[in-house]
C-alpha cells in the first residue's frame, strides 16, 4: 500500500522506524519523507548546541498528504519543526509548508506522561501506548466560544502506540519526556 508523495511520487503507507538512531541525523534520514529540509530550519537554530532528546513523528493525512514533525530538547529548549503537504488547491502541486517553533524549557509549567499498560497470557505488564504532553505558561490560541469561559494554557502533546511506532518509539518518547521532565524548573546555567 502506498500514497503520493511530496514531488509526486509513491510513499509507503507504513514508515520506517527511527528508533534504533540515537542521532538527530540518522533518525530523520531514516523516517521523514523531507529530512533535508528539515535538518536545515532546527541546524539554523541549534546553532551547535547539543541535542539531549529528540521524537520523531509521521503520517499521512487524506486530504494534506504528510504530515511530519521533530521536537528536540537542547537542555534550555525545545525546538519543534512541522513539515506539512498543502491541501489541493492551495498552492501549486507539491507544495509544503515548513514551520519552526522554539520553546523556552522556562514556559513549561508540567510534564506528564500517561501509559497504557496491558497483560500478555504469561501475566506480564506490557506498555502498548504513551501519551506526553507539556503545560505551557502561554495561553491556547483557539477562540473561546462562551464570553465566561476561562482561557486554556497551550500544551503540546506527543504519542506513540504500538501500531504507530512500536516498542522502540515508545520508549523513546518515554525518554524524551523524562529528559524534558529532568531539565524543568531547574535554573539555567
Amino acid at each position: 500500500m502506498s500514497r503520493p508523495a511530496f514531488g509526486g511520487g509513491e510513499l509507503p503507507a507504513v514508515f520506517p522506524d527511527w528508533s534504533p538512531y540515537p542521532d538527530l541525523d540518522a533518525a530523520a534520514r531514516a523516517y521523514l519523507r523531507d529530512p533535508d529540509v528539515a535538518l536545515d530550519a532546527l541546524s539554523a537554530v541549534l546553532a551547535g548546541a547539543e541535542v539531549l532528546a529528540f521524537t520523531l513523528e509521521r503520517f499521512v493525512n487524506e486530504v494534506n498528504g504528510v504530515w511530519q514533525e521533530v521536537a528536540i530538547c537542547d537542555g534550555g529548549r525545545m525546538i519543534l519543526w512541522h513539515g506539512e503537504d498543502v491541501p489541493p488547491g492551495d498552492g501549486p502541486v507539491g507544495s509544503m509548508t515548513s514551520s519552526l517553533r522554539v520553546v523556552p524549557l522556562s514556559t513549561v509549567t508540567e510534564v506528564g506522561c500517561r501509559r497504557r499498560l496491558t497483560r500478555t497470557p504469561s501475566g506480564q505488564a506490557r506498555v502498548d501506548s504513551v501519551d506526553v504532553y507539556l503545560l505551557l505558561s502561554s495561553q491556547d490560541e483557539t477562540v473561546q466560544s462562551d464570553e465566561h469561559a476561562s482561557p486554556r494554557h497551550d500544551a503540546l502533546r506527543f504519542g506513540k502506540t504500538l501500531d504507530d511506532g512500536g516498542p522502540g518509539q515508545i520508549a523513546r518518547l518515554e525518554e524524551f519526556a523524562r529528559v524534558i521532565a529532568s531539565v524543568v524548573g531547574r535554573p539555567l546555567l
